[in-house]
This record gives C-alpha cells, structure tokens and sequence, in this order.
C-alpha cells in the first residue's frame, strides 16, 4: 500500500489507473479506524480494481473545537489497518493541503441536511459537502462506500453529488455493531469502563421500539417508548430521536408516510461523547 500526502501525488495515482481502465473505489474516513470501516474497505476491494481511502479529520464539519480536538488520531494503527485490507493507496493529507485557503463555498443542500443533525450541528452538513466534494473532484470513483450509521450524511452527499453533477456510485453498506449491539465508531474510544457498560442499552432500545412497531403502536408511542428507556438509563441523555422518511429524512407521523419502511435516527450522550444509531421500521401491514 502507498501512503499519499498531496493531492497531486493523489491524483497522478488515480489518473494512471484510469488510464489503465481500472474502476476506482473510495473510502472516504476520517481516520481511528475499526471494523466498520474496514468492511468498507473489503466491500471496495471485491468490488473495484483500485481503493482508495481517505484519512483526514476535517475541521469544517466541526461545529464544536472541543470535539475537533478530542477527535481521536491513530495513524499509524489505520495505515497497518488498511494494507492488511488490502487498500492500495492510502490519502493522510494534512489540513493545509486540503485547504490552501479557506473553503467559502455553500452548497444547497436542502431539507435532507436542515433536520436531525443538520439542526443540532450547524453548518456540519455543509463542511461534510466541502471535503467530499473535494474527494470526488480529485479522484472520480467509480464507487465511493459509506457506512449506514451515518444514514443521514448519505442523504446529504447523494444531494450534493447531484448538484455537483459526480457520476460515481454512491454504496450505503451495513452499520457494524459490537457483540453487545452498540454501534461501532471512533468515538467509542472515548467511553470510560462505566460507560462503555451502558451504551448497548441504545441499540437494545432501538430493536424494542421496532417489536412496538410490529405490534402496532403509532409512530409517537414508539418514538416516546425509546427516548423513555434511554433517558432512564442513569448517564444516558437522548438528544433526539426521529423517526423519519427514507428518501427525504423528514420526521413521519403515521407509518403510511413511508410505506416502504422508515428510518428511526438517534442520537444520545453518554456523558460527554455524543453516539448517533439508527435502524429500519418495517410496519406490519393490515
């Protein structure tokens, strides 16, 4: 695997594979790597001749310096990671590479990025737009993989693809959950022993809000029975939790709004570290 500064280091790289009609995957990251991401990575090595994977904790997605910089940095543990997995380029750009000078652009990114986290973090979505944008631009996947976890930022990023006119597929892959339900995510790194023992209670709340479902409850009882069991749970607080249409990330409020099944998005602090979860909802029809 070759570990790539520069973005003209990067580009010769996938210029010369295209030229050798080679499809390219991407990986977008932002480093502290686990088993989520790496199914990310086998996804794109099955699937494309090259991969490519960003590491790069990207400042203007960050509402609050203080998570920016508690944001964990293993670079040499994720680049041992990644030639394991078989990646063949690795990006690890520095901050002044990607951005020369500030990034003024703004994009319209629409209702997908105004609700869920794009209330709670401003401007969040739109840094997300600023530096996978810049990815796309510079090495035009064929296919470029996101985790579930993050199912409202694939929301976001199918918007700006659209408006940006990028033809790469844009692959949703499953969230990776520990033995005990609790989501995978670099911030997990940050939960003491105590909390680490009582995050899994989000998922357990999560797979119980969709037996409610099953059973009939409307989409407020099911709402109100999860945040209830989280927020009764002695150092969790639910920040919120929506349940939402697919397509649109609007909130629902019957599940005929979305008869193909709706999303539930969560997002709760286990203390101070700030954990975001979803699952499906698929209502029994009568």
């Amino acid at each position: 695997m070759e570990i790539l500064r520069t973005v003209d280091a990067l580009r010769r790289a996938v210029e010369k594979a295209r030229g050798e009609g080679l499809s390219i995957g991407l990986v977008p990251t932002m480093g502290a790597l686990h088993r989520g991401h790496m199914s990310l990575v086998e996804r794109a090595r099955r699937e494309c001749d090259v991969v490519v994977v960003s590491i790069f904790v990207n400042p203007t997605q960050f509402n609050n310096p203080d998570d920016l910089l508690t944001y964990p940095r293993t670079e040499q543990a994720d680049c041992a990671m990644l030639e394991a997995a078989g990646a063949d380029f690795a990006f690890v750009p520095s901050s002044e590479e990607i951005y020369p000078e500030p990034d003024t652009r703004v994009f319209d990114l629409g209702s997908v990025a105004e609700v869920m986290e794009g209330a709670m973090r401003p401007g969040h979505f739109n840094g997300v737009a600023q530096i996978v944008s810049k990815l796309f631009g510079w090495v035009q996947p064929s296919r470029a993989y996101f985790g579930r976890k993050d199912i409202q930022q694939i929301a976001v990023i199918r918007r700006m693809a659209a408006i940006e006119g990028f033809a790469g597929e844009i692959v949703p892959c499953p969230i990776v959950r520990e033995d005990d339900g609790l989501a995978m995510s670099s911030r997990n790194t940050r939960l003491n022993a105590g909390q680490r023992a009582i995050a899994p209670a989000i998922h357990r709340a999560l797979l119980d809000a969709v037996e409610a479902c099953k059973a009939g409850e409307s989409v407020e009882q099911v709402r109100r029975r999860a945040v209830d069991a989280i927020d009764a749970v002695d150092g969790l607080r639910t920040e919120y939790f929506e349940i939402v249409h697919p397509d649109t990330m609007q909130p629902i409020a019957c599940w005929e709004e979305a008869p193909r099944g709706a999303i539930g998005c969560i997002t709760v602090y286990c203390g101070e570290v700030r954990l975001i979860d979803n699952i499906s909802f698929t209502p029994v029809k009568p």
